[in-house]
């Protein structure tokens, strides 16, 4: 849910004031359906929850001719903490999911700060992998113990060396100045 969160404070502080459908378009474009569990349903939860919480505010409504008038969001000064709040999360996570809405809205941020985090989640995509490949020689093949659990070790830890990888890449390019970024 923080990644669903975090695409729609993003869209909205891009787009505000807007509504739930435009931010659903917004994400469609992206296609953020195939790298998160974004789906209509979640977007307009999340809108609905947010607003209870103090983070979005209703701004007024806006006219349509193909059904009820749409009411328009913009975020509040809450809205925006969380944001921030769940862009750090989302920076250091190695969750896919939560680091790619984080990607998606870095240049929301000052280059030197996302750096930094993106550095911690490096670190953090190592230890995890590193942790993996140490219960390796811990599995003997023994009566109770799947035969599979080394082929699994193995898997996961390929994934968490690759996204080690990736963010070096990535980083390459934020230290060379590429993107543009909130200063």
């Amino acid at each position: 849910m923080a990644a669903v969160r975090l695409l729609v404070l993003g869209v909205m502080r891009l787009q505000q004031p807007t509504y739930g459908y435009a931010v659903r378009r917004e994400l469609l474009s992206w296609r953020a359906e195939t790298w998160t569990n974004v789906k209509p349903g979640s977007i307009y939860h999340a809108l609905k929850q947010l607003a209870q919480e103090g983070k979005l505010t209703a701004f007024g409504t806006e006219g349509s001719t193909e059904g009820p008038g749409r009411t328009l969001f913009q975020l509040t000064d809450a809205g925006e903490a969380e944001f921030r709040k769940l862009m750090d999360e989302a920076l250091v996570s190695v969750d896919m999911e939560e680091l790619g809405a984080g990607i998606a809205f870095m240049d929301a941020l000052p280059r030197a700060h996302v750096i930094e985090k993106l550095r911690e989640q490096r670190r953090r995509s190592e230890e995890v992998r590193a942790s993996l490949l140490e219960m390796v020689p811990t599995f003997t093949g023994g009566r109770y113990e799947p035969p599979h659990t080394t082929d699994l070790l193995e898997l996961w830890s390929g994934v968490f060396g690759n996204l080690a990888g990736w963010t070096d890449g990535l980083l390459e390019r934020l230290e060379s100045g590429e993107y543009r970024m909130s200063e």
